[in-house]
């Protein structure tokens, strides 16, 4: 029999039985895995969303497991089979196991490949590959690998020999896409950066001293402090070697920009980002960036998204890794009971942005 695991935040949704019987009525496809209820004039028990006829309201008791179901005495719906994983379990399992592929393979393993690997179409499977990590298999393969290259050139004594251990066949293959890959060439990248020209700016928004900082691709800092010689030394530190150049007049619109839509977040933002991470880090990244304005989401509610439950620690620690502050809105991750946890740039100001969202999503009153 298959053990249906429930994720912390799953669980701490359908507390009461209230709850849970609001959601098999509601046929809560999310209560899956959180509990199983059973049906004493039947000795059967069932999934939540378990599209039989409702029962009884008094006939009904619930269960933690389908386990603790069966010790009871109760046996599994043959329409539901709440003993077997869910779709949604399985394209999770499915997902998990092609980015395993991805990540073992010397080579980028096909959409043809992964897609068989998954026992699906190559339209359903690129859909719900996308779905559940927030890429596309080809965008997850290409961050893994631009992690691999990262990690291999700080680790290899030569670039080839990185190279080659990164998974790339040719040097040819690598330099084309290494610009894409680094924002830099590979030399500068071991350098720490040297070379490579990132311009910068220091100003002032309600929140403090912000620091707005881009590289040929798009903005790759928004720094939010009080002193701005810490910011200051904290941007020269994150990017080592790199060549430094003040802003100009025209970089000074996009700190404007950056500035405006601190204060005014309905506004949206439109620059283009210079976001590099590991594979796993922009998946959470992107994750972010798909929470609606004036809501807030839990670490274990973003492990779901990215279909890996389990992995809430490191969810958190993508968020407190992420150096381009409001526009990846790591600020709307809280803690599951909705209390403010930690935030890179101090809990204060992410209590201020989410009272300032909060406040340009609420119903006028005219």
């Amino acid at each position: 029999m298959a053990m249906i695991e429930k994720s912390p935040n799953q669980a701490q949704l359908f507390i009461s039985n209230d709850d849970k019987w609001a959601a098999v009525l509601q046929r809560d496809v999310a209560a899956d895995g959180a509990f199983v209820y059973a049906v004493r004039s039947t000795g059967i028990y069932c999934r939540p969303s378990c599209a039989s006829r409702r029962p009884r309201r008094e006939n009904v008791e619930f269960h933690v497991s389908v386990e603790a179901a069966e010790d009871a005495g109760f046996r599994p719906c043959k329409r539901c089979r709440p003993q077997e994983i869910s779709l949604i379990e399985h394209h999770a399992q499915a997902v998990a196991q092609a980015c395993r592929l991805i990540e073992n393979s010397e080579t980028t393993p096909t959409l043809d490949d992964l897609a068989e690997v998954a026992g699906m179409s190559r339209f359903h499977f690129h859909r719900v590959f996308k779905s559940i990590t927030g890429l596309t298999p080809k965008a997850y393969a290409a961050a893994w690998r631009a992690g691999r290259v990262r990690d291999e050139l700080l680790r290899s004594e030569t670039v080839t020999e990185a190279i080659y251990e990164a998974g790339f066949n040719s040097n040819g293959r690598f330099y084309a896409a290494s610009s894409r890959i680094l924002g830099m060439t590979p030399t500068a990248f071991r350098a720490g950066g040297n070379g490579a020209e990132i311009r910068f700016a220091l100003g002032e928004c309600s929140l403090g001293t912000i620091l707005v900082a881009a590289s040929g691709k798009g903005i790759c800092a928004i720094f939010l402090g009080d002193d701005p010689d810490e910011l200051l030394h904290e941007f020269q530190d994150r990017f080592s070697t790199a060549t430094l150049v003040a802003g100009d007049e025209d970089f000074d619109r996009w700190v404007a920009y950056v500035v405006g839509f601190v204060e005014a977040p309905q506004l949206g933002f439109d620059l283009p980002l210079d976001v590099r991470g590991t594979a796993f880090q922009q998946r959470v990244w992107h994750a972010l960036t798909e929470i609606p304005l004036g809501s807030t989401v839990s670490y274990a509610d973003v492990a779901e998204r990215i279909g890996s439950p389990k992995a809430v620690r490191a969810v958190a620690r993508a968020c407190a890794s992420n150096t381009i502050a409001v526009a990846i809105p790591c600020h709307r991750v809280v803690r599951t009971d909705g209390a403010l946890s930690g935030y890179r740039w101090g809990v204060e100001r992410k209590r201020t942005l989410l009272a300032r969202e909060a406040a340009h999503t609420e119903p006028s009153c005219d």
